[in-house]
């Protein structure tokens, strides 16, 4: 029998759907009235890189055999769905509306998987020996996580790395790093192997082109560490948060790649960071396999979009990094230049708005 997934954020979160839907999957997208409406009438396209193709390979939701439909917050009650995942950023989560449906989600205790850079506040409890009392400030409404309970919540790393297509409808996704989701198991077994079943059936699938049966990439792969995840905090600080410059911003490529000693410093100094919570090294992925990838990232990351655009409010990884080191005694001076020259941009875009 098919599961059913609701999943927060129809940008980002089309990527995971797509991989859903073509496992046979039932996915409903809770998104904002206009994307909905186009994703009912039209679904939504994902492109992405596939070994041995020239080109990119579109996949079409209208043409998966899984069960798709969008809407609003409070089109979902979240007690008919078997997973929850949370593909928003971080503040968008006290939107009107869809504030009410975390409240709803809470209540019931409805396994939710995050495959948002910032880590839920209650999946940091998961983490041996963190003071996350002292980790509120990093988040834009602390309080709205307090009814989750940490059984129900486990952190997926959104490595793929994906935007929306520029003069394209908002249904398009282009993937331009295509690399697998990597989620940490939940405490409880049933909820974890529920996750393991996904696994397999996204592993399983083969999408026919041209006749050809072909693995297309982008998995969602389970481990046993909780630390897994955080194998995303050295690239967000190393690529995607150095993208962010006094008044200016740049791409992941010139972030990583201008100065790539500099760069492999930052990476190792939240290597360590992770390590001394608890990560062992094959929690963590090496500098070089990430330099690499970052070729292809030729645009500015997300966060960086999104202060040029004059957003107010941003995940605020850099500077949860910062303070979790400080609970460790640890300090970086380009961290702390990463988190200054944040707090400068969302200061002025406050000013002005």
């Amino acid at each position: 029998m098919p599961l059913r997934v609701l999943i927060l954020g129809a940008s980002y979160g089309s990527l995971l759907a797509s991989k859903l839907l073509t496992a046979g999957h039932g996915v409903r997208l809770v998104c904002l009235p206009p994307e909905a409406q186009r994703m009912n009438a039209d679904g939504f396209r994902v492109q992405m890189p596939v070994k041995g193709r020239d080109g990119l390979v579109e996949i079409d939701s209208r043409a998966l055999p899984g069960e798709m439909s969008a809407g609003a917050p409070g089109d979902f009650d979240p007690a008919d769905f078997d997973l929850v995942t949370l593909a928003m950023q971080e503040p968008q989560y006290r939107s009107p509306g869809v504030r009410e449906l975390m409240e709803r989600i809470a209540k019931i205790g409805a396994p939710c998987m995050s495959i948002m850079n910032m880590p839920p506040l209650p999946y940091l409890k998961r983490i041996p020996g963190l003071d996350v009392d002292a980790c509120r400030d990093c988040y834009v409404d602390p309080a709205l996580w307090d009814p989750f309970d940490r059984a129900s919540m486990t952190l997926c790393s959104p490595d793929p790395q994906a935007v929306r297509v520029p003069g394209a409808k908002d249904n398009v996704l282009r993937v331009g790093l295509a690399t697998n989701f990597k989620a940490a198991r939940f405490d409880g077994e049933a909820p974890t192997a529920l996750l393991r079943r996904l696994e397999a059936d996204i592993d399983a699938v083969r999408l026919v082109l041209a006749g050809e049966p072909i693995a297309v990439p982008v998995r969602l792969r389970v481990h046993e560490s909780v630390f897994v995840p955080l194998a995303k905090w050295p690239m967000l600080l190393t690529g995607n948060y150095r993208c962010v410059q006094r008044d200016t911003v740049r791409s992941i490529q010139e972030a990583v790649h201008s100065d790539i000693d500099a760069s492999r410093a930052v990476y190792q100094w939240v290597v360590d960071l992770c390590r001394s919570l608890g990560a062992q090294p094959t929690d963590l992925v090496p500098f070089e396999k990430y330099a690499q990838a970052a070729t292809s990232l030729v645009n500015p990351a997300s966060v960086a979009r999104a202060l040029v655009g004059g957003a107010r409010d941003v995940e605020r990884v850099d500077r949860l990094v910062q303070v979790i080191a400080g609970q460790k005694g640890l300090r970086s001076a380009p961290v702390d230049q990463i988190v200054s020259w944040v707090d400068g941009w969302l200061e002025s875009n406050r000013r002005r708005a």
